[in-house]
């Protein structure tokens, strides 16, 4: 029998059959692995797995008393079936092991906030590379916008300018006024969406607005650092009124790069792929090379310094941005 893993906690899995919302509690058969994998975690929310149901029981349970779940015998998991996408971050600095995200992802909406969390655009960029490396599309959802008014409005078109330039779609929405919500529930019919981003940018807060009926913990910003309080502690999916699912994720607070090797990583900035088609040699790592195409581009405006700049510091070091 095949499911898909709907929360993690720990060494346990809630698993259901979607579209179907129909929960029942899952553990791993043995010390299962990946082949070739170094995640902490080898199974991830949205994965796809096979299960053998526990002797004379019936595991399924309504998804109103899914608290009593763990009380239940487990299903086994036996089988991580093939993923089409994820999304994978280096767990620590210095360390070789990584930590899957989630799997099987429709579209990642990365939550972002110009202030009230301060964007970090190093690590949003980091972010948007592994979306590009694994074959996720990518929204940027940038929150609260009922408090940019005044002097943000500048550093709110910049930031349009940066990653509309670049390719990317950016959503402007508040989840206190409703403001770009109806669009973002629309994006997410029919699919399962991944929300992601630091602590304090109001993931759960949008997910709240999408679907009232949904309850994920809400957290506070902290006032020593204006960062945001770890709220999420499970990575967990939800079934939206409107259809569709989504996955909330814990707070980031580091995001390395996996598996990319340093002379790769310009392929995944789509607007330097783009420019790089120009520049005289072949391969060009776009830092020092006479005729690069990328830096011309830099100087001229058409690539955002910021992201260039996000570029040569992945090169420099490809374990963990800390914000």
């Amino acid at each position: 029998m095949e499911a898909t893993v709907v929360k993690h906690t720990g060494s346990h899995y809630l698993l259901s059959a979607l579209p179907r919302w129909e929960l029942f509690p899952a553990v791993l058969k043995g010390k299962m692995r990946l082949k070739g994998s170094s995640a902490t975690n080898p199974v991830a929310v949205g994965d796809r797995v096979r299960y053998e149901s526990p002797q004379g029981r019936n595991t399924v349970c309504p998804a109103e008393k899914a608290g009593m779940l763990m009380e239940q015998d487990p299903a086994v998991i036996t089988e991580i079936l093939p993923r089409k996408n994820y999304i994978i971050r280096r767990s620590t600095n210095l360390s070789r092991q990584s930590h899957i995200i989630a799997a099987n992802v429709d579209r990642a909406f990365i939550v972002v906030t110009i202030d009230f969390p301060e964007v970090k655009l190093p690590f949003l960029d980091r972010l948007l590379v592994t979306c590009e490396v694994y074959n996720v599309p990518v929204t940027i959802v940038l929150n609260k916008c009922d408090l940019y008014t005044g002097e943000y409005q500048d550093r709110l078109s910049v930031f349009h300018s940066i990653y509309e330039g670049a390719g990317y779609s950016v959503m402007d929405v508040s989840a206190v006024t409703g403001q770009g919500i109806d669009m973002l529930r629309e994006a997410c019919k029919g699919a399962v969406s991944l929300f992601s981003g630091v602590s304090g940018v109001g993931k759960s807060s949008l997910i709240r607005a999408l679907d009232p009926t949904l309850d994920p913990k809400v957290g506070e910003i902290s006032d020593a650092h204006l960062q945001g309080k770890h709220t999420t502690t499970f990575y967990e999916m939800y079934p939206l009124a409107t259809g569709g699912f989504i996955i909330d994720t814990p707070g980031i607070r580091g995001f390395g790069l996996v598996d990319i090797a340093r002379d790769e990583i310009a392929l995944y900035f789509p607007e330097m792929l783009k420019a790089s088609a120009g520049c005289r040699f072949t391969p060009c790592t776009h830092t020092h090379e006479p005729g690069c195409a990328v830096k011309a581009a830099v100087e001229d405006g058409l690539i955002s310094y910021e992201r260039y700049s996000s570029y040569l510091g992945m090169l420099e070091d490809e374990t963990k941005y800390r914000h």
